[in-house]
């Protein structure tokens, strides 16, 4: 036998039909010849002028046979010139071992509260927000998922009821210049919000467009606590480290992730108050001296806990925040407090319910990375004066983004009051759209639809190209071939005025 390198073909290196060595990189043997006459003596040099073996199989494809040629070139033993430097793997993996234990919950780990058993106990549905396990919905005997929210909203208007919101992304600020950090990071104006105090604030990307959003609470002149989106926790702070760490070192701040350090339960309703009050007598829970947006740290069922007014349902609402450790505790006690009042745990999905028809947005789900706070009619967001350009300022005054004819959320009512519009439903002027030519002009789509059990129709929200300019039009909704006729009004669909919430 002999052994075969280079098949021969009786002419010198060069001439003739290429001879490929390594078939990753397209290295010849005439390279490798090339190499030589250009005095590169070493292996290691002749791969780096060649780029023989850099490909992912490392070389075990060719570079015995890009070796064997080196040699010949050379004139010397092939023992003389020995091998590159391989790297791991040395001999062929398989993906699944690379791949290990990594799957199932050890692939995408489930995260569930501290209140998680009581949810269970009660039989709550569930389902995955940002690898959290969330209650979806708690169903009675008999009920089925619209039953069920119907019943949980309407305790939230009417009555009391109750969420676990732990799963929020929970970030503290420290240092002195924190104030001037959430400036730079935050569309609207931070240096005058008091001890005591929350604000409301848009996170934006360098382009102007909503990436997160949340309430951030004033706990002393040089400690904040922000609250981020459940999905945008890791992320966000991520980015808030990325910008003090590469943009604003100077800046005497810290951040740390306390997501997991606090249980937070949400009590809604009209009759949130005389619930918490059985259960708190160390702070004053009256209106007039616990305002909206207002957060005060007293006692609640014997534990050290720190009560925000604010509210994502639109009704009165206190968020119950303790340490995670007592977080079942906490709930168990809401929960015997307002038995007498039939308080009401509700999941994720009356949250939607109840924040739709408050016309509050969800990042994700009514943004998609192209939406600046105009267009979603959040103008007042922006505080334009601050001294320090906040991250996106310079981007709403391009051409782009300030004209009026870009995609603007709106509110929809369906003509039809029962028919619930399908989320993603194309918006057309055409009421002919199913029988038109395709590809036709489409307006926007609908980004959240639902029953409103508080109106008794369906509702929706949607960004519609000027939708600003179109309050009061006729346009259609058009999903699985079905055209529905639906009304452009505002995105707050009750209590416009906020009357409940300050309550």
């Amino acid at each position: 036998p002999r052994h075969m390198f280079r098949v021969p073909d009786g002419q010198p290196e060069g001439v003739g039909a290429k001879a490929f060595v390594d078939y990753q990189n397209d290295v010849t043997a005439a390279d490798i010849e090339l190499s030589i006459r250009e005095n590169w003596q070493h292996i290691e040099h002749v791969k780096r002028f060649t780029a023989l073996g850099f490909g992912t199989d490392q070389g075990k494809l060719s570079n015995v046979n890009g070796f064997v040629i080196t040699a010949r070139a050379l004139k010397r033993p092939v023992s003389e010139v020995s091998t590159t430097t391989y790297r791991p793997a040395y001999t062929p993996v398989s993906l699944g071992a690379l791949a290990g234990t990594m799957e199932g919950a050890t692939f995408d780990p489930v995260r569930t509260t501290a209140i998680h058993a009581s949810h269970a106990a009660r039989g709550a549905a569930l389902e995955p927000v940002g690898q959290w396990m969330r209650p979806w919905y708690f169903a009675r005997k008999g009920e089925d998922l619209h039953a069920a929210v119907a019943r949980e909203c309407r305790a939230a208007r009417t009555g009391v009821a109750v969420m676990d919101a732990s799963t929020l992304g929970k970030i503290q600020i420290d240092g002195p210049d924190a104030r001037e950090f959430l400036n730079r990071v935050y569309s609207n104006a931070w240096s005058q919000l008091a001890p005591g105090k929350c604000r409301y604030g848009l996170m934006l990307d360098e382009n102007g467009m909503v990436m997160d959003d949340g309430v951030t609470a004033c706990i002393s002149d040089t400690r904040f606590y922000m609250t981020t989106t459940t999905g945008g926790a890791a992320k966000v702070l991520n980015w808030l480290e990325r910008w003090h760490q590469t943009e604003w070192p100077e800046l005497r701040v810290w951040m740390s992730s306390v997501t997991d350090h606090w249980s937070t339960v949400a009590l809604v309703g009209p009759k949130s108050r005389e619930v918490l009050s059985r259960l708190c007598s160390d702070i004053d829970l009256s209106s007039e001296a616990f305002k909206f947006m207002d957060w005060r740290e007293g006692t609640v069922a014997g534990l050290k806990c720190r009560v925000f007014r604010i509210s994502f349902s639109g009704e009165l609402s206190y968020e119950l925040n303790v340490e995670s450790g007592y977080g079942q505790a906490l709930w168990e006690a809401v929960m015997a407090a307002g038995a007498d009042l039939d308080i009401t745990p509700y999941g994720t999905e009356t949250m939607h319910v109840l924040r739709a028809e408050k016309g509050f947005i969800i990042v994700g789900q009514d943004t998609d990375g192209s939406m600046t706070p105009n267009d979603l009619g959040m103008g007042w967001a922006l505080s334009m004066k601050k001294p320090f350009s906040f991250l996106g300022k310079r981007s709403l005054s391009r051409s782009d983004t300030a004209r009026s004819d870009r995609k603007q959320l709106v509110g929809l009512l369906p003509e039809d009051p029962q028919q619930v519009l399908a989320e993603g439903a194309q918006i057309v002027e055409d009421p002919n759209i199913a029988s038109a030519k395709l590809p036709a002009p489409m307006l926007g789509h609908v980004t959240s639809s639902y029953h409103s059990p508080e109106l008794g129709r369906a509702i929706a929200m949607a960004v519609v190209r000027g939708g600003a300019q179109r309050e009061g039009q006729r346009l259609y909704a058009m999903a699985r071939g079905r055209v529905t006729p639906v009304k452009v009004v505002s995105t707050v669909f009750i209590d416009p005025k906020g009357e409940r919430q300050h309550a």
